[in-house]
């Protein structure tokens, strides 16, 4: 009948159902009935991906298209605006192993031209790559740990996968905030050691790059190596190979490496552990591994030391030290976890909760005095640093301030909120209840770890400048060493303000980032914000100038494109900033 009201139908419905409509609190719409979001537009990057009619699985992958629409900081991204980031192929499928359960699906996907070759390509102004994450937070609910573990990672000078948030849309429907993030590969914007080719079996050439990890085998899991010495409870311990793949890796290299590992096992376990002629300190980068433990012990991160913790090491020539990270995949870290002591804000990963599993390096390194004397002043330099209260508690707003809108939407299309999602020990009712959680967390766990670190810091010389070439993040007192070369900033003097992945970060907070290529101090280290400087950057002069080289944001040499910031770099130490406008 064309005549009928919606809610006499409506009504006539329920009663066909046996639901009365006469009782006083009935109402046409039943309260528990949520209509669909339909989503607009967005303050982040909107990724919109189609299938073309096939379903994502978790093997194959399978070929499709995505468009990503980014029209700038500042402005309002609208699911109706051109494809202006990225139109194009793409080979996708489920990524991870326990997040897989969860309804909101995680994603590895690789950028390809038309014929299904790889296509390297900047994303969301990350540097050039195929291979990307579209990483899902589903269980933590601050929607921020991985985030800001890896944020943390590029303050302590260190790579880690950078991050951008989006919005996500498959085949019409909204998916709600994913991260798109860079995948752990060996290149000169990740992590950046030499190519190791299938011919370079002997020497020098034989010694780097490798990525080897301690992992479950589910997810990216692969050939591994089993350990001359047990873990913590006594069990295996294995070590996969990463980069190469174990197939990729001639016979002479897979020695290689596992002979490498084995000699710095032997060395830590053996009397003389802590000489550092013959110890462990002749095989690893002593600095990293102390980093790796802090950011660990920092987040009480349960799976940390025994799973997805990741190694590299580079050719001897290079330094060619083991050295830890980066660092990856912290989403049950920081409270978010109801077992292995994960919620509790005391006591020590490294050897309780899970730390059964753990390789035994870490707690054994704590045996040496001087590894003690240096975790301490480590911890110390970074707390009045990036670790301090306010710097992280002012990041952390300033993301949730960024994600607002974005948020309501997200949980609207999974409501988990006030809802127990495996495996977490809080759960709050909103999303500010997560965050100060959140917040609260993290501030009784530094103030545990400041009553609780062992070592003494005393005076540790070097230098402390961490503009300098030879910047030493241990030292805690400048003993006149620091040497600066062209590309070096000797002092902004200039003001500057930062745009972040698409954020204005609050000018309280400490976002320092050093701006030299430690390793190499011939180019600008690559950064994952954007500097506009309103003023210019007065170094040393001399009377002599000539231009050195021209590099981009990221410090790769550059000889520009339209509307590109360029950096001239000149003998004398001076730096301009330049656009190239056609």
């Amino acid at each position: 009948n064309d005549n009928i009201s919606s809610s006499d139908l409506t009504a006539r419905i329920f009663l066909s159902l046996g639901i009365s409509t006469t009782t006083t609190n009935y109402s046409p719409t039943p309260s528990w009935f949520q209509p669909p979001l339909i989503f607009t537009s967005s303050n982040l990057p909107i990724i919109v991906i189609n299938t073309n009619s096939q379903t994502i699985m978790d093997d194959p992958r399978i070929v499709c298209d995505m468009g990503i629409i980014d029209n700038g900081f500042g402005t309002i991204n609208s699911i109706g605006d051109p494809f202006n980031d990225y139109n194009g192929k793409i080979s996708i499928e489920y990524r991870g192993s326990s997040s897989q359960s969860f309804p909101k699906k995680p994603y590895a996907l690789e950028t390809q031209d038309s014929i299904g070759n790889n296509n390297n390509v900047s994303l969301l102004g990350m540097p050039v790559e195929n291979d990307w994450i579209l990483y899902a937070p589903y269980s933590d609910k601050a929607l921020m740990r991985n985030f800001l573990t890896f944020d943390l990672g590029r303050k302590m000078g260190h790579y880690a996968p950078r991050t951008v948030y989006c919005e996500l849309v498959i085949n019409g429907d909204y998916k709600g905030i994913y991260i798109l993030m860079e995948k752990i590969k060996r290149d000169n914007d990740r992590v950046d050691i030499a190519k190791l080719d299938a011919d370079d079996l002997a020497g020098d050439s034989l010694t780097g790059g490798y990525i080897i990890k301690v992992d479950k085998y589910t997810g990216t899991g692969g050939v591994d190596w089993l350990s001359d010495f047990p873990n913590m409870s006594g069990g295996s311990l294995y070590i996969q190979y990463h980069y190469p793949e174990a197939t990729a890796l001639q016979p002479q290299q897979l020695n290689y490496i596992e002979q490498y590992v084995d000699s710095f096992e032997y060395a830590l376990n053996g009397p003389n552990f802590t000489d550092t002629s013959i110890g462990y300190a002749k095989y690893i980068d002593v600095n990293s591994f102390v980093d790796f433990y802090i950011i660990n012990e920092l987040s009480k991160n349960i799976d940390g030391y025994r799973l997805s913790t990741y190694m590299h090491k580079d050719k001897q020539s290079k330094g060619g030290k083991l050295t830890m990270g980066p660092f990856w995949d912290f989403n049950l870290a920081f409270g978010n976890a109801d077992y292995c002591s994960g919620g509790i804000t005391s006591g020590w990963e490294v050897n309780g909760g899970c730390g059964d599993n753990n390789p035994f390096w870490f707690e054994r390194l704590l045996d040496d005095t001087l590894y003690q004397n240096k975790l301490k002043c480590r911890w110390e330099y970074l707390r009045e640093r990036s670790f301090h209260q306010d710097s992280l508690f002012n990041f952390i707003d300033s993301i949730a301030l960024y994600l607002d809108g974005a948020q309501q939407r997200n949980f609207q299309q999974w409501p988990t909120l006030g809802t127990y999602v495996w495996p977490n020990y809080y759960v709050g009712s909103s999303y500010p209840d997560e965050l100060n959680f959140f917040k609260n967390w993290i501030g009784d766990r530094l103030v545990w770890l400041d009553n609780n670190i062992l070592g003494n810091c005393y005076e540790i010389l070097g230098c402390n400048d961490p503009f300098a070439c030879n910047y030493d993040p241990i030292a805690n007192t400048n003993d006149g060493s620091c040497n600066y070369n062209s590309a070096s900033y000797d002092t902004l003097v200039s003001s500057i303000s930062i745009s972040w992945n698409g954020l204005n970060l609050l000018s309280s907070g400490d976002y320092s980032y050093p701006l030299v290529n430690s390793s190499g101090c011939d180019s600008i280290a690559n950064i994952n914000f954007t500097i506009i400087i309103t003023g210019t950057l007065n170094l040393s002069t001399t009377q002599s100038k000539y231009l050195i080289k021209t590099t981009d944001v990221l410090g790769r040499k550059s000889k520009g494109t339209k509307n590109q910031t360029l950096f001239y770099i000149y003998s004398d130490g001076s730096v301009e900033k330049k656009i190239i406008i056609e």
